[in-house]
């Protein structure tokens, strides 16, 4: 539900209803289930996303939503990176369940500002871990501020992983923390490819703080066929595009 009002902006309740092939009133229980979580909005007839550009979905949110799609993503992009290389995980939901499926590689050195991806990886004994200094925020595990940005400045990586908040239809990359979106500009500086790891519901999702362009990333992982216009600037900024 939660992708289709992402793809179309606002739908009405008899839409989803259709598309989705279920009752009213299914559809109707569900839309105030998550409008109760704050990831859609209700208006008279229907629903659409949250239209803040400033704040992020609570991070307990945003472990569940789209679980599925965000597991089908770690094992492509596990399944891409070889053994024996170094790389940069940034912070989000979704380069956590990257992490969990570089379990089983060997070889790695990975650097990160996301506390949770450091937990986990540290379960891999074959691979070494090295964790940004700097300010860690307690909602969601991440490190951010000028000392991550001056301790990341150290080192060039192979690949950065990079997570990201949306993908908006002018072919930016946003974020709603500038701290964390400063971090993120000195990973993608400081690695000589960069991935970047989005499920489907980032597509036209605003934020206020522009990371980067399409243009200067590599390679995009995503769990569904981007929807008009984003197979257009993909292709004209020459970045592959795997859909898990």
């Amino acid at each position: 539900m939660l992708t289709v009002v992402q793809m179309q902006g606002s739908v009405t309740v008899e839409y989803l209803a259709e598309k989705l092939g279920v009752t009213l009133q299914t559809v109707r229980r569900d839309v105030q289930r998550l409008a109760d979580e704050g990831l859609l909005t209700r208006f008279h007839g229907g629903v659409r996303m949250p239209g803040s550009t400033v704040d992020n979905v609570a991070y307990k949110q945003r472990e569940n939503l789209n679980a599925a799609g965000k597991a089908r993503i770690a094992k492509a992009v596990a399944d891409a990176l070889p053994n024996d290389c170094s790389l940069i995980l940034n912070i989000g939901t979704t380069t956590e369940a990257i992490a969990k499926g570089l379990l089983g590689h060997s070889g790695l050195r990975v650097i990160t500002n996301n506390l949770n991806v450091a937990h986990i990886l540290s379960a891999n004994s074959k691979s070494e871990v090295i964790v940004v200094g700097g300010v860690v925020r307690g909602r969601d595990q991440g490190i951010v501020g000028e000392a991550a940005v001056d301790f990341i400045r150290q080192f060039k990586v192979d690949i950065a992983l990079m997570g990201i908040s949306g993908i908006e239809s002018d072919g930016t990359l946003r974020d709603y923390d500038y701290r964390e979106v400063k971090v993120s500009q000195t990973i993608m500086a400081h690695a000589r490819e960069v991935w970047v790891a989005a499920d489907s519901s980032k597509f036209n999702r605003p934020a206020m703080v522009e990371v980067a362009r399409l243009s200067q990333i590599d390679r995009l992982f995503t769990d569904a066929e981007p929807p008009d216009p984003f197979p257009a600037l993909l292709t004209d900024a020459q970045v592959r595009c795997d859909v898990a």
